[in-house]
């Protein structure tokens, strides 16, 4: 059985990396990534391995809590990071939020409009644009000429955002197979 244990790993680390890509494409690779492990896990713990020492089992739970936490942090990152790249550019609270509305609506416009490098796309523009829009709308609004610097930090600050969450989704999946793999 523990061919089968150490094939079925192999399947999660190529899953894993697929899961990568999903990141890439700002969909929810991590989190289903930690679906898979978990799923490997259980069937580890109570199909192919039961005989396996229990500690071995809990440094695969934790390796799925320190994947988990980590995927909480990814994802707290590429939201803020539009916002906080507004406040750099000295925009205002309204041009903040308008980023992280903005990039959310264009990443599911991108998705359907081309799956993958639309959604990518999608929610840079639409960070560019909800910051924009945010700044040049409201009480204290900014002219045209004013609120594009507040939109390219929000725009700059998705992208590092976004890099953020992949380079934590690599992190993610070598912690699981590393975490997994271990007995």
């Amino acid at each position: 059985m523990i061919v089968v244990y150490y094939l079925i790993g192999s399947l999660f680390v190529l899953l894993g990396f697929g899961c990568l890509i999903l990141v890439v494409a700002q969909l929810p690779g991590t989190w289903v990534m930690l679906v898979l492990a978990t799923l490997f896990h259980l069937a580890g713990d109570f199909w192919i391995l039961p005989e396996v020492s229990g500690a071995s089992s809990a440094w695969g739970w934790w390796a799925i809590a320190i994947a988990t936490g980590l995927a909480i942090l990814g994802e707290v990152i590429e939201f803020a990071a539009g916002a906080m790249g507004a406040k750099v550019g000295g925009g205002s609270k309204r041009s903040a939020w308008g980023a992280i509305i903005g990039g959310f609506i264009g990443a599911i416009a991108g998705s359907l409009a081309l799956p993958i490098v639309g959604t990518l796309a999608g929610a840079v523009l639409g960070c560019f644009m909800g910051a924009l829009v945010g700044e040049m709308s409201g009480q204290n609004a900014s002219s045209a000429k004013d609120s594009v610097k507040p939109a390219i930090g929000a725009t700059i600050g998705r992208v590092l955002g976004t890099t953020c969450k992949v380079l934590i989704g690599v992190l993610v999946w070598v912690v699981l197979s590393v975490g997994l793999l271990a007995t």
